[in-house]
């Protein structure tokens, strides 16, 4: 068995295994506890909010003006993101994940804010009820670094690049991925229910998919997020129908039973 070398501060050296675990907490959450500076005290403040992700795995905050948070990203945009759900047992033993970030308000009517707004309503659609409203501004809060604790013992520190996916295939996926959601959960809802048992170890049917970009997917079934990574990384948008495709083929035979 291969030894992780641990570091004289604790931290472990970064695994492609950690990288995944960032990843997926970053891919998966709904909300998370920003931390920003007060502008008037300079005291450290903390509150909820709720999350989405870019296309890039940058994420999407949408706060309201009357919140104490959204003047100090204003004043002083740097922050940190806590993200991770804590299960059964102690809630120290779940993995979590603290991002470095800087925020970055975006600009009503722009190319970027109508992404964020579609990608933050296809994973939080009860923000229909409030998105429109004068006083809200969607945020994208650039990763600097992050620092994962997976569990007890296992902590790693982790960069920008390995959290946020580059590849040549983001700009015209973003274009096409509205397109292809509708498509894929309005005509092949059994496909994603395959995809969800085979890739994600889900159980139930009645999955849909909330975002697709160059590494993977994302699917819901009520307030459950759960991601699927491809086999690989996609450099072209025209992969994407092959990739599911090949996907779906893989999930539904391995759930017919063998003769």
């Amino acid at each position: 068995m291969v030894s992780v070398e641990k570091k004289k501060d604790g931290v472990l050296e970064t695994t492609p295994e950690a990288i995944t675990l960032g990843k997926t907490l970053l891919r998966t959450a709904r909300h998370g506890a920003i931390a920003v500076l007060d502008p008037q005290t300079g005291a450290p403040l903390a509150s909820r909010v709720g999350t989405a992700n870019d296309m890039d795995g940058t994420p999407l905050i949408l706060i309201s003006g009357l919140a104490a948070h959204t003047p100090a990203l204003l004043v002083d945009p740097r922050c940190s993101l806590l993200l991770g759900e804590a299960g059964k047992g102690d809630p120290l033993a779940h993995p979590r994940i603290s991002l470095s970030c800087r925020a970055v308000r975006l600009e009503r009517g722009t190319p970027e804010h109508e992404r964020a707004q579609r990608r933050y309503l296809n994973r939080n659609p009860k923000a229909q009820l409030y998105v429109g409203l004068g006083d809200f501004s969607f945020f994208r809060l650039e990763v600097q670094g992050a620092s994962l604790n997976g569990g007890f013992g296992r902590a790693y520190n982790l960069t920008r690049a390995d959290l946020i996916t580059e590849s040549p295939a983001l700009a015209a996926l973003a274009d096409s991925e509205q397109s292809a959601l509708d498509h894929m959960n309005a005509d092949h809802r059994d496909a994603i229910d395959a995809y969800a048992r085979h890739f994600a170890g889900a159980t139930g049917n009645g999955w849909t998919l909330t975002g697709l970009d160059p590494e993977g997917m994302d699917i819901a079934s009520g307030d459950t997020i759960r991601r699927i990574f491809f086999p690989h990384k996609l450099t072209d948008a025209g992969e994407l129908r092959k990739m599911l495709v090949d996907m779906a083929k893989v999930g539904r035979d391995t759930q017919r039973p063998q003769a």
